[in-house]
């Protein structure tokens, strides 16, 4: 029983487990398009076309146009500039006698669905913000508990702070999750990408693309589909992987599915065999309790008891026995996982939450244990039907 009890606690607890991680990688990705891939520009390794090495290559807003024309899989294009940071010297941002130093980022309306802003106020920038080239900004929770009285939750909607001089009118506030992989962070500021150009003269230029592919579509293939067109646009040598570089979101998600995968692939194993590993343990055990009953067995069978009659009973022995224990098992794993959900319910720290367990898989299990209680159960039975009735009743 203690065999079988363990095998069932572990198939609960590691498959348990195995979905927590599942679900908190899903959470920590929830709002960012796993699809996606993040190119920019580089400089050139290898001279072509006239054109020597170490060429600084850009990327241009009619690129964008390029792409899509000719590969049919990419979704949408997002382009994004930036100031600050990683990126730079960071922007002066004053407002009534405060002043701090924070990163400031051009961006369209598709990248609030690529890298999804959590709200506390307002809205994120839309197409008219774009077209009209407006002074307005998305602030980040840092920026507002700066610049904006957080404990008394004022309100910073339509008020102005001033980016190098300019005035801008708050029109959201987004707060950034701590675990996950995000494009921003909570001391950043957004602003449309058109009134990035214009106020840093940067023309059509954009520092990055985020590419998000299309349903179903293969995001490696794509992704030096891209790098194709824009060397072939720019005349920059197909052997040159230096000219634009990338990372591929979906490439490193895949790796992440797929070590899931396999872990729960490798919980189902090691719960099973366990659990198999207690069966037979069971039937060795029926095996010896059989020879000690031989006189018991004898005595029913000069009692007129069946020989069917004998092996119902073993087998309803070796099954019930499974199952009890199995279900002790299972009550113990789900309690454990109970106790680690509340445990990292409030943790960002770690990726894992909710470590659910299909039941189907569980009643699965159980169904299993019963058909492998009764197949292994009909070797002591059988070994029980076979005494004979006189030689049983002469045992000591």
């Amino acid at each position: 029983m203690i065999g079988v009890g363990w095998g069932m606690f572990l198939y609960v607890i590691l498959l348990g487990a195995s979905n927590g991680v599942a679900n908190g990688f899903n959470k920590a990705f929830s709002g960012f398009a796993t699809n996606s891939i993040f190119m920019w520009a580089q400089s050139t390794d290898i001279p072509y076309d006239g054109f020597p090495k170490g060429r600084i290559m850009s990327l241009h807003i009619g690129d964008i146009a390029s792409i899509k024309n000719k590969i049919p899989e990419v979704k949408e294009i997002s382009p994004r500039n930036s100031k600050g940071g990683q990126f730079g010297a960071a922007i002066n941002i004053t407002r009534n006698g405060k002043n701090g130093s924070y990163s400031i980022y051009g961006d369209y309306p598709i990248g609030d669905e690529i890298s999804k802003k959590d709200l506390s106020f307002g809205r994120y920038i839309n197409d008219a913000d774009i077209n009209g080239n407006k002074n307005v900004a998305v602030i980040g929770n840092e920026v507002y508990e700066a610049f904006f009285d957080a404990k008394k939750h004022e309100n910073p909607i339509g008020k102005a702070i001033t980016i190098q001089g300019i005035y801008f009118t708050v029109i959201g506030v987004f707060k950034v999750a701590t675990n996950g992989p995000r494009m921003e962070s909570d001391d950043s500021i957004f602003i449309p990408f058109t009134t990035f150009n214009k106020m840093f003269n940067n023309g059509d230029v954009a520092d990055m693309f985020a590419i998000v592919g299309k349903d179903n579509a293969n995001l490696d293939n794509v992704e030096s589909q891209i790098k194709n067109v824009l060397k072939e646009k720019y005349h920059v040598s197909p052997e040159d992987e230096n000219a634009f570089g990338s990372f591929n979101i979906a490439k490193e998600f895949k790796k992440l599915t797929g070590f899931l995968t396999g872990m729960q692939f490798l919980t189902i194993a090691v719960g099973s065999l366990t659990i198999i590993a207690g069966i037979i343990a069971i039937s060795n055990i029926l095996l010896i309790t059989v020879k000690e009953r031989t006189k018991e067995i004898g005595i029913r069978r000069a009692l007129g008891a069946k020989p069917a009659e004998v092996r119902n009973q073993i087998l309803l022995e070796s099954v019930v026995i499974t199952l009890l224990s199995g279900f002790i098992g299972f009550i113990l794993g789900i309690l454990l996982l109970m106790v680690l959900n509340n445990a990292t319910a409030n943790s960002d720290s770690f990726p894992f939450y909710n470590p659910t367990v299909n039941y189907s898989n569980v009643l699965g299990a159980m169904a299993i244990m019963i058909i492998l209680g009764l197949i292994i159960g009909m070797i002591p039975a059988q070994r029980a039907v076979r005494i004979r009735p006189i030689e049983a009743l002469r045992t000591e």
